[in-house]
Formats: structure tokens, C-alpha cells, sequence
């Protein structure tokens, strides 16, 4: 039974107070942050006008805590806005996320200007420990050990009208030495699947056409109830909605990357030519010492499996660059694998000490000088490799859903941009009728760079969709609030490609 206290307070309407969510990490992060926008909301709450860089009556940061600086980061941002909350009287800073799970009551002994402490298991108290932190004028600091509602049953305010992410799982059950997700979201739990697929059918009602099914190890999903091929016949369900264009998912984890998911992907006609498989290094020595519990040749075999039943697939990947141990023939096996699995693109990055992590105090940490080397060498090659691969789109017809806020020049150059199925970006000429986010036009490619496409011609077929509808219509009812639209997230539009790499928050 749910008392009193653990009502959602309402905020008095007739003054409504302003908040904004700043965002750090993972697509996780990023998905949770909306659960916490649609939260305030709820409790009465509205969005603080778009750059408003602090100056809302509730500031949240949903903290990330895979990278070695992310609490400097954190306390810097805090001390920036003490001296506005000092002088802003009832203005409240909460801080959530894996960093609050992780340092709990550290947080307000260096920042006593913090309002409320939550961490990854309570995000649905927020509203509640605002209330009782008001109330009782101290920190609230709250950090539960385990789930207590699964994220999706809470209410949400997404950031695309027709693009969503829907969570199957959380947590995660592998023990990679760099990650410390496990720690702080704990061992993977698994949605039913009744409800994975009524939240879907629900966003396609809305207006929604694409979705991104999340987990922490996206297709281990069925663990929980020991059925192997339970995201296959996920996929294959997916397949049956009516009015559902694009599902993708990420991420998966090589171990559990099993044949029927590959042939559900390759005979569902709604699931994109599109994975996202983590490497992290190709050296099997490596591996070991990550507990990755694959090894180069697993990893190969699973590609080509892909490129067989989906000759046209975009694969991309996770790659660390100079793990604790890595010797220069260790590297270079993992360059021979991208040279072998011609990645689309790939999320590169230095290897640094996630606090907490048994890589932390491994011996062998390699200087910086000769990670930076590496990172390079491997950077060079994959912009080649994914040069080299974009050319192979130039001539083709593609199909892209219009995507809003992809192409940082497109004002300047008179473009539009948007995803084809296999998520590659493309910029296209803004034709002469309207078109709007989330529908579907259709164009040649006659242009390629590393990283995007261009279709120079005129566009050869416009379709105007329920998802390009909703857009509109949500549009029109944020230019009617009073006071400001736009939420302080960071501008993801379409729910994929993923966020710049994590270093292993979602990477797995």
C-alpha cells in the first residue's frame, strides 16, 4: 500500500517552477533522464526554457561514473551553481545517476549545497525527496540496493515524437574488469515481454515508427527465465506490430549473440541492417584479462555469420585502446580485426581507470604517450575503412526517416538529414514541399565522407507519415507553454547511433 509520504507532491500550478535535467553517459542515462523529466512533469513541474544553463528552480544532474574524472566533473558543475542557488532562494539541486549510487554520502559532505542524493534503483522518489527536502530544509540522501519499479512504469517525457528507446532489461551479469556497471545497476532483471511489446504498440498508437529495445546486454534478455531465444522471438513480435517501421537494439554482447537472433534479424522486415557489437580489443590475451568471454575468432565467426544473412548490414563497435598489459602485438590484433570485420564505425577510446574497477589497480598500466600512439594508429585506419565503406552507398536508392536535429549545418547549406535503415546519417536537398521529422523521403546518394552521406539531387519521393504527424502536433502544443519547451538533455532526436562512446557504461 502506498502511503501518503510516497505520493508524487503536486507543485502549487498557479506559479508553476521550472526545472532542468543535465545528462551524462550512456543511452541508459539518457533514457532515465527522460523517465525523470516525466516525473517532474507529473508533479507539476515545466521544462526551463532551452539554454537556460542553470536557472531553474530544479537542476538535476543524472551522473555517469565510467571515466576516471567523472566526480571532478560532477563537483565542478556543483560549485558553479552554488553562489545561483545562494542567491536564488528555494532553488533545489538533486544529483542522480551511477556516480550517487557509487558515492552516496560523499556527495553532500563535498557539496552540502545538494539538495537531494538518488541513485540508479529510486529514480521514481525523485519528486518525493524534493518535497521532504523542502520540507524539512536538509539533504535527502536515499539509495536503495535494488530495483524497486522497473523504469518503464513510470511516466516519461521523451525527447522524439517519433523515435523512442524501450527498455527490456536492466543491470547486467558479466564481470568486465574495466566496467563497474554491474556494482551500480546491479545483476540483470528482466520486463516481460507482454509489457515490452503494450509499451511499443502504445508509442506506435502515439505516432511513434521507430523504437531501440535497451538493455545493458540487450540480448541476454530471457536469463531470467532461462529461454535462450526469448530477444529472437522479441524481435519476431516486434515484427507483427502494425505501423512499426524501424526496431533496433543495442547493446548486445558477443557471448550471448546467438544464430537465431541473427535469422530473426535478417527475416524481420521491420528490424534495420543495423548492429552494434562491442569488440574492446582483438587480442585474446586481452580478453582474458577483460573476462570478455569471447575471443577473437568467436567474434570474427559472428560477423560473418551477420554479413551472410545481411550482405548490406552497417556493423559498427566498441574498441579500448592500451588496457592495463597490452603489448604491441596485442594491439595489433586488434587492428587485424578491423581490418577483417570493416567496420562502419567505430567508438574508439583510450583506456582510463574507472575507480573501483579491478583494471583500476592492475599492474601493466600503459603510458600515456604510447596509448596515444595506438589510439591514433587505430583511428586513422578506421576513417579509411569507413570512408571506403560509405563509398559503396554512392549510386543507391535509400529511404530515410527525416531526423531532426542531426545536421549541425544543415541551415547553412539549405539541407535536410535523416537515417537510412542501416543508420548511416545522410544529407539530403530540402525539396520544395514540406517535410517534417519522422517522415520518409526517398533519395540517391552522390556523395560520401567518413562519417555521413550526401544526396545532392532532388529528392525522388516524399512520404508523409503518422510519425511525421505526431511531431507536428507536439510541436504545436509546446509553442502554447508559457514557459519554454525544450528540456536541458542533449539533443538526440532519432534514439540511435549511440552516444559518443562511454568507455563501457552500455558497452558490452
Amino acid at each position: 500500500m502506498t502511503s501518503s509520504s510516497d505520493r508524487s507532491p503536486a507543485v502549487d500550478v498557479s506559479s508553476p517552477k521550472t526545472y532542468e535535467v543535465r545528462t551524462y553517459g550512456c543511452q541508459m542515462n539518457v533514457h532515465d533522464s527522460e523517465r525523470l523529466s516525466g516525473l517532474l512533469e507529473e508533479a507539476g513541474y515545466v521544462p526551463a526554457p532551452e539554454g537556460s544553463d542553470g536557472d531553474a528552480d530544479v537542476v538535476v544532474f543524472n551522473t555517469c561514473a565510467v571515466r576516471e574524472n567523472a566526480d571532478n566533473r560532477l563537483y565542478g558543475n556543483l560549485g558553479r551553481l552554488a553562489p545561483r542557488k545562494a542567491s536564488r532562494p528555494g532553488m533545489q539541486i538533486a544529483v542522480g545517476g551511477c556516480l550517487a549510487q557509487k558515492d552516496r554520502d560523499t556527495i553532500v559532505k563535498k557539496a552540502p549545497w545538494v539538495d537531494v542524493v538518488f541513485g540508479t534503483h529510486n529514480i521514481g522518489k525523485l519528486p518525493v525527496l524534493l518535497e521532504r527536502a523542502r520540507v524539512q530544509e536538509e539533504a535527502q540522501v536515499e539509495i536503495a540496493e535494488s530495483l524497486e519499479a522497473f523504469p518503464s512504469t513510470l511516466p516519461t517525457r521523451r525527447e522524439s515524437a517519433y523515435a523512442a528507446w524501450v527498455s527490456i532489461s536492466v543491470g547486467c551479469n558479466n564481470t568486465c574488469t574495466f566496467c563497474i556497471v554491474p556494482a551500480l545497476r546491479g545483476k540483470e532483471k528482466d520486463r516481460r515481454t507482454g509489457d515490452i511489446l503494450a509499451e511499443i504498440e502504445a508509442l506506435v498508437g502515439e505516432g511513434v515508427s521507430e523504437i531501440t529495445l535497451l538493455g545493458q546486454n540487450v540480448n541476454a534478455y530471457g536469463s531470467d527465465i532461462g529461454d535462450r531465444e526469448a530477444f529472437s522471438k522479441l524481435l519476431r513480435a516486434c515484427g507483427t506490430i502494425e505501423g512499426l517501421e524501424r526496431v533496433r537494439f543495442t547493446s548486445p554482447h558477443p557471448r550471448d549473440f546467438t544464430d537465431d537472433v541473427i535469422a530473426a534479424m535478417a527475416e524481420t522486415p521491420n528490424v534495420m541492417p543495423q548492429l552494434h557489437m562491442p569488440l574492446q580489443s582483438g587480442s585474446d590475451t586481452v580478453l582474458k584479462t577483460m573476462r570478455r568471454s569471447y575471443r577473437q575468432d568467436r567474434y570474427l565467426g559472428i560477423i560473418e555469420k551477420v554479413r551472410a544473412a545481411m550482405p548490406d548490414a552497417a556493423i559498427s563497435t566498441d574498441i579500448i585502446v592500451g588496457f592495463p598489459g597490452e603489448t604491441e602485438e596485442d594491439f595489433e590484433q586488434t587492428m587485424h580485426v578491423v581490418r577483417q570485420a570493416r567496420f562502419t564505425n567505430a567508438f574508439t577510446f583510450q583506456y582510463s581507470k574507472r575507480p573501483g574497477t579491478p583494471a583500476a589497480t592492475m599492474d601493466g598500466q600503459i603510458p600515456k604517450e604510447v596509448v596515444q600512439s595506438r589510439y591514433e594508429r587505430l583511428v586513422a585506419l578506421q576513417e579509411e575503412i569507413s570512408w571506403d565503406e560509405n563509398k559503396k552507398q554512392v549510386g543507391r536508392t535509400l529511404e530515410l526517416m527525416v531526423a531532426e536535429g542531426e545536421g549541425r549545418k544543415d541551415g547553412a547549406t539549405h539541407r535536410l538529414s535523416g537515417r537510412a535503415p542501416d543508420n548511416r546519417l545522410v544529407h539530403f536537398t530540402k525539396p520544395d514541399q514540406e517535410v517534417r521529422p519522422g517522415d520518409v523521403v526517398t533519395v540517391e546518394i552522390t556523395y560520401a565522407a567518413p562519417h555521413h552521406l550526401l544526396a545532392e539531387g532532388a529528392v525522388l519521393d516524399v512520404r508523409r507519415t503518422r510519425a511525421g504527424d505526431a511531431w507536428e502536433k507536439r510541436n504545436a502544443q509546446e509553442a502554447a507553454k508559457p514557459a519554454g519547451v525544450m528540456l536541458g538533455l542533449p539533443q538526440i532526436g532519432v534514439p540511435a547511433p549511440l552516444p559518443v562512446a562511454t568507455g563501457g557504461c552500455a558497452a558490452h
